[in-house]
């Protein structure tokens, strides 16, 4: 995840440098259930809604955050699917709260009402992300299910209303591009405290529908935008945070945006970008399915690393023997093309292995989702060893 927010901030009032760190336990993604009342064009755990065998039980789970707990992990999102269809939704996550996690819920909205809101509120959760892709048909035709919208706003409010930090999450496409500044209005009116832009990840049906991918130039429209209106929210004490994820390329193309309208505060702005690190998969990032099965993030579910029903999750995680999380774990990561060229490998970390994977079958490939011209990575002609891996 990149906090344009964070950065922005720092390009208009500079503190300290932080250290590079990595969390003692990565934050953890769980897919609760894979059932989902919407077919939705990006869905990476390619989910409908039907029942999927094998899942884990109630008290499977509550032993699994037991083991998550040992093995460090502080954050927790509770998602899906559409977590909100598992009965016992709100006895995992009470556990979850009870055993000190920040708890984050991840839901499509449409199952938030008048019949639930008590006892999601009761919960406490943290944090609770809505998916909205794009405006009101726009969303209806990227969810494929008429009427998502309005009952996804439905339940946004009310969990508004009812003292929940929420968020929005939109997926970039060639569909839903044109939406955004409508959007960012919609943040504005409705009191949305946080704005997720998500890039397409080539995988589920994001990978069927790649070819909607946002192109280049629509990219850094949407950046710009987000960027602007992150530095608009700053000046005028407006507390709003906007993130993006799937493609920390967007901290290498922050850095130009700053070195047009604030070049006295590049350099620092590099350093606090190469102290994030870009791209945290299999190092900050975890995902465990339905089932049990860990992956290096929630895009890689054809790798598995193993099963918190077999093992615990600290040994999975820290088992270096499998050589993609090696490779993960690894810095520099071991990439080639042109993230094995690029001058700011540093602050991107290779980007997103999921894209390239899909693409190339190639764990340590360019990532083909990345928007920035040769020039404007440093990769020059002298790289071509680099380049070609």
């Amino acid at each position: 995840m990149f906090r344009i927010h964070h950065f922005v901030r720092e390009a208009l009032q500079p503190g300290p440098v932080p250290p590079r760190r990595d969390l003692p336990g990565p934050v953890v993604i769980w897919n609760l259930i894979r059932r989902c009342n919407l077919a939705c064009r990006h869905c990476y755990t390619n989910s409908y809604d039907k029942d999927f065998p094998g899942e884990l039980t109630t008290t499977q789970v509550f032993q699994g955050l037991a083991d998550l707990k040992a093995a460090g992990v502080r954050v927790l999102m509770l998602s899906g699917g559409e977590p909100l269809l598992r009965p016992d939704l709100f006895e995992i996550a009470a556990r979850a709260k009870e055993l000190g996690f920040y708890t984050g819920l991840s839901s499509n909205g449409t199952r938030i009402g008048a019949h639930n809101i008590e006892a999601i509120a009761a919960v406490g959760f943290d944090y609770l992300g809505v998916s909205l892709d794009g405006l009101g048909a726009t969303n209806d035709e990227f969810r494929r299910t008429a009427g998502a919208f309005e009952a996804a706003l439905a339940g946004l409010r009310l969990a508004r209303d009812h003292g929940i930090k929420v968020g929005v999450r939109t997926c970039l496409t060639q569909q839903t591009a044109h939406d955004l500044p409508a959007m960012l209005r919609f943040l504005e009116t409705e009191g949305i405290d946080k704005f997720y832009l998500s890039h397409l990840n080539y995988t589920g049906r994001g990978y069927i529908n790649r070819g909607v991918d946002a192109h280049g130039e629509m990219t850094r429209a949407a950046l710009e935008l987000l960027f602007e209106e992150a530095r608009r929210c700053l000046e005028q004490g407006v507390e709003r945070e906007f993130v993006t994820g799937n493609n920390d390329a967007d901290g290498v193309y922050l850095l130009r945006w700053v070195e047009r309208h604030l070049p006295e505060r590049a350099a620092h702005v590099r350093a606090c970008l190469a102290a994030w690190g870009g791209n945290a998969t299999g190092v900050n990032i975890a995902n465990i399915d339905a089932t049990g099965d860990v992956h290096p993030d929630s895009f890689f579910q054809s790798y598995t690393l193993g099963n918190i029903l077999r093992r615990p999750f600290k040994d999975i995680w820290s088992d270096v023997s499998d050589p993609f999380l090696r490779g993960l774990k690894q810095r520099p990561r071991p990439v080639s093309g042109r993230c094995g060229a690029c001058s700011h490998l540093d602050v991107c970390n290779g980007n997103t292995r999921v894209r390239a994977f899909m693409l190339s079958k190639d764990f340590w490939a360019e990532d083909p989702g990345c928007y920035l011209s040769d020039e404007e990575l440093g990769v020059s002609p002298t790289n071509d060893n680099a380049r070609q891996g």
